[in-house]
């Protein structure tokens, strides 16, 4: 029930706003040059010309049939433009949180079992000054280096039709890296929290007077504990990947949803820029929702408050 609420809110405020951006829809689509009488009919053609009610009526019957009509621009239905978007863009998010969570829950580890000691200082200090760095300044950065000056990479990341795994890969690795290093340092921060608070906890004193190996306490007792609010934060991280990779695929060219969004807004598409947000907004929700099960999972107690 919260989704559908969730849900029905966004696309009230995707429909509020796009209403509000300046301009005329027939115009941006026809282009200047184009006879006033043109886009008059254009503009009664695809509908934007009828009152705002009926408007916001149509789009919440396409947001519950998922069937959200044409694209303004180029009149191919907005499934068939979005899917494949959202599929390229989550290859992109997959790959940068393959690299980051792994990464990030054994730094946290590392830098909770030296607490206060300088390579803890060094993790918390350079994760929040990666987490400060916009992504599209982090992939300007990396494609100079890695995609220009040494030519390891690739400028455009988008890959060949049919190519293998590897040659996704290696089209896709640095603009995953320029991801993961901005949600690295968060994550880290919050694994380092989480690790800490579990390691002050009685069980974990009773389990290390016990006689219990350092290595078993953190695998049988903390990590299950210390976990839960990483995996909440990679879960929200999720959400925030989808909506922020636009920065990285432009500087890589990359045919992905922020891409499409971008496009999107400039053209006045607004059944394209609906559909995008909304799938962003589900996108985020399912993560939350698994999220919210994997803590089930690791911790008894939450199943038994449920």
């Amino acid at each position: 029930m919260s989704a559908i609420v969730t849900l029905w809110l966004l696309a009230t405020i995707v429909f509020l706003l796009v209403h509000v951006i300046p301009g005329n829809v027939g115009r941006a689509i026809l282009g200047n040059t184009a006879p006033e009488s043109n886009v008059v009919e254009y503009n009664h053609k695809i509908g934007t010309d009828r009152p705002l009610a009926t408007q916001y009526t149509t789009s919440l019957k396409n947001l519950v049939t998922l069937q959200f009509g044409d694209s303004y621009k180029s009149g191919v239905a907005v499934r068939k433009i979005i899917g494949p978007a959202i599929f390229r863009s989550g290859k992109l998010a997959a790959l940068a949180l393959l690299l980051t969570v792994p990464l990030a829950i054994a730094g946290g580890i590392f830098a909770a079992r030296r607490q206060d000691k300088l390579a803890d200082r060094v993790i918390v200090v350079s994760g929040l000054a990666t987490s400060s760095t916009p992504e599209f300044v982090t992939a300007a950065i990396l494609s100079s280096l890695f995609c220009v000056t040494l030519p390891w990479g690739k400028v455009f990341a988008n890959p060949p039709p049919q190519a293998s795994l590897i040659t996704q890969i290696h089209y896709l690795i640095v603009p995953a890296i320029a991801m993961a290093i901005v949600y690295l340092g968060y994550i880290v921060r919050m694994a380092r929290a989480g690790v800490i608070s579990a390691l002050q906890t009685d069980y974990a004193r009773t389990a290390t007077m016990k006689g219990l190996s350092k290595s078993r306490v953190m695998r049988r007792h903390i990590l299950r504990n210390a976990l839960a609010p990483t995996i909440t934060v990679v879960s929200a991280q999720i959400g925030y990947l989808f909506g922020s990779i636009i920065g990285v695929e432009i500087v890589f060219n990359y045919a992905g949803l922020g891409s499409i969004l971008r496009d999107a807004v400039g053209n006045h598409d607004i059944p394209i820029l609906e559909g995008g947000v909304l799938a962003v907004g589900i996108v985020y929700m399912l993560s939350t929702f698994l999220a919210d099960v994997l803590i089930a999972l690791l911790n008894p107690r939450v199943r038994l408050e449920a």
